[in-house]
């Protein structure tokens, strides 16, 4: 493990009981080594099925693994699950809004679960909502906002808490191709003006390569068939790459 790395994967295997009693059971992710270093942007890329959310559940201590060692900050995250809280935040697919709270409401929850006090909550979630573009809807409720200003009140949440890793799992997928690309850049940004480790699960090639400084794809069962770091202009390179990801994926 080296010593900057934020997340650890050391041979790391998951398998789940197959339905049939028979049947031998589902290998998820297969002997998958891995470094995540502080403060990187990494789009971990994949078909639907290769194990990309299992990976991200490993890394986010919902689920162990049956073998070998996952470490995040040091710790293992399920059986040190307590120890990482509020150290971990996760933008979702869909927005996962209550919808019996208005914006701000939302992006205070997190900070309620961390025992924050009110008004500490409260000039948070004002700053993360006015940051991300929703000044002035603070006390709309989800029925009252775009798909796009649901995902922003999303994101403001998980940058609320200040964790110091954000996990995305394809938080991008269900909004209009242009609101989309906003969000990502917008996203991005956010990540490395704060200092962010950040890993953004995504099924796009497209997708990847605007958002990830390091872009990982996996093969079924989830293991890294393609590791590769892009420059600060991620233009450069980016046809050779992405072909190279083509021939990955199609292999």
């Amino acid at each position: 493990m080296t010593q900057d790395a934020e997340i650890h994967f050391d041979r790391v295997s998951k398998s789940f009981p197959a339905r049939d009693e028979d049947a031998e059971p589902f290998r998820a992710v297969d002997g998958l080594s891995l470094d995540i270093a502080r403060g990187e942007m990494v789009a971990l890329l994949g078909k639907t099925g290769c194990g990309k959310s299992t990976t991200f559940n490993l890394i986010a201590g919902l689920i162990e693994p049956s073998e070998g060692v996952v470490r995040v900050q040091g710790l293992d995250p399920f059986r040190d699950f307590n120890d990482l809280r509020g150290k971990i935040a996760v933008v979702f697919q869909n927005d996962r809004l209550l919808p019996w709270r208005t914006a701000i409401g939302n992006v205070e929850l997190g900070l309620e679960m961390l025992d924050k006090s009110t008004l500490v909550r409260r000039e948070m979630a004002q700053f993360w909502l006015a940051r991300l573009g929703l000044a002035g809807h603070e006390s709309d409720f989800p029925h009252a906002l775009s798909g796009g200003m649901r995902q922003r009140v999303s994101i403001a949440r998980a940058f609320a808490t200040d964790a110091s890793i954000l996990l995305c799992d394809e938080p991008f997928s269900s909004l209009d191709e242009i609101t989309g690309q906003r969000l990502r850049e917008e996203f991005a940004n956010l990540v490395r003006e704060n200092g962010k480790t950040a890993v953004f699960i995504t099924h796009s090639i497209n997708e990847a390569l605007q958002i990830g400084r390091r872009v990982i794809v996996m093969t079924r069962p989830a293991k890294v068939a393609y590791d590769v770091r892009l420059g600060a202009d991620a233009r450069t390179g980016a046809d050779e790459i992405r072909s190279r990801i083509q021939e990955v994926l199609a292999a």
